[in-house]
């Protein structure tokens, strides 16, 4: 049977895997009685060979060079039972994973109408889009434990979550959003946030960032939260 395609409205002018230097993942600050809180994480690339840490934000997937034509995008996440399975199943634009012990395939278009073979995990979105010539989607994944949390920043797009495990806690100066194992969440582009694990368990997420390609995927920001998360 012909498999229809499933994202004609953009196109894909190249896919790239960005590399850098891990350098100061995040700052440390010591906790009396039990682990030391990572603060001000930010995802990084890990160069390929390099270990990587055991707990942090780490970016595994990037495509570059996509055309949207529509407004939002929404995120599909699929798990397959092989690597070979998902690579034959992913489109032009797809990114194949291996975390937590489960191969997963992420797409994205412009519905709701999933991508048709693998076992569906959730939909995420929509996905409001900034005003881009060309976007960059990162596909990063986080292992992180109650009380880290990220560096106050923002996107210069949407960004959209899938917990696996734990709980998360996102502050802005809109509110306060929460999701645990199971969940999803999105943000709207350049809104400042913080992210914070809270619950008693490890938090381990995918996060995904549709970003204007002209620019950094993510930048620090000025803005202060309340620490509504944390009371």
């Amino acid at each position: 049977m012909a498999r229809r395609p499933l994202f004609g409205a953009f196109k894909l002018i190249l896919i790239t895997l960005q590399v850098m230097p891990v350098g100061k993942l995040m700052a440390q600050t010591p906790r009396a009685g039990g682990h030391e809180h990572l603060t001000d994480v930010a995802c990084v690339d890990v160069p390929p060979g390099q270990p990587r840490p055991e707990f942090g934000c780490f970016n595994i997937g990037t495509v570059t060079g996509l055309h949207f034509s529509q407004p939002a995008v929404y995120w599909y996440l699929r798990a397959f039972p092989t690597r070979p399975a998902a690579e034959a199943a992913k489109t032009a634009t797809g990114i194949v994973a291996e975390e937590a012990g489960r191969v997963w395939l992420s797409e994205f278009g412009p519905d709701a109408a999933p991508p048709p073979r693998g076992e569906p995990i959730a939909v995420i979105g929509p996905l409001e889009l900034a005003t881009a010539t060309s976007f960059t989607a990162v596909l990063s994944y986080a292992v992180t434990r109650p009380g880290d949390k990220s560096r106050v920043h923002t996107h210069p797009g949407p960004e959209g979550w899938y917990v696996l495990a734990g709980e998360q806690c996102l502050e802005t100066p809109t509110g306060v959003a929460r999701a645990g194992a199971g969940a999803t969440m999105t943000v709207r582009p350049h809104l400042p946030m913080e992210l914070s694990v809270t619950g008693t368990t490890l938090r381990l997420a995918f996060a995904l960032v549709v970003h204007d390609s002209a620019e950094a995927r993510g930048t620090p920001a000025s803005w202060t939260p309340t620490g509504a998360c944390t009371r």
